[in-house]
């Protein structure tokens, strides 16, 4: 009698503890379904060269000459844009403790710079409309002291139509 007494406490101790297992399963289950899951940034470019007879003819409407594309100013716009993606939020900092000054520096641009951000659904012809009938992008595209500029984009990674941008203009 003993030893099927035995055999059933070994059997409760099983139940009870493959019982234990499968809800601490469950709770880490439900605690993953809870947790922040970062998404993939979509495809970006940098796109400069195709708006420079855009901006050519927005500033020559104000009497001021061309702006030349710039590869450093396109890298930190297409640094700034993925950054956006990443976040899903517009900033003109990053959430590694680099303002716009630093960003600066840190991609070899020296000298003063603007630096202009948009997130939509919209082409490149909107982007540039939205920021001529914005007081501070336009006076920052109409600058006479900025001869370069850099132009990107990231798209979201899950809606390929939401685009994060970013203009930066220098000397």
């Amino acid at each position: 009698m003993t030893t099927s007494k035995i055999d059933c406490d070994r059997t409760a101790n099983l139940n009870r503890r493959t019982w234990l297992i499968a809800a601490g399963l469950a709770a880490l289950l439900g605690l993953a379904a809870c947790s922040t899951v970062s998404l993939p940034t979509g495809q970006g470019a940098g796109v400069s060269s195709s708006a420079t007879g855009t901006l050519a003819s927005l500033r020559a409407s104000s009497g001021l000459g061309p702006l030349v594309p710039d590869t450093q100013l396109e890298q930190a716009a297409l640094q700034q844009a993925s950054y956006m993606a990443s976040r899903e939020h517009m900033s003109h900092t990053t959430g590694w403790g680099k303002d716009f000054a630093s960003r600066m520096k840190d991609n070899g641009v020296h000298g003063a710079a603007a630096e202009n951000i948009a997130a939509g659904r919209f082409d490149q012809q909107k982007l540039f409309d939205i920021w001529m009938h914005s007081q501070g992008h336009r006076r920052n595209i109409l600058d006479p002291d900025f001869s370069r500029f850099g132009l990107a984009y990231v798209r979201d990674g899950r809606d390929p139509n939401l685009r994060y941008w970013s203009l930066v203009l220098g000397r």
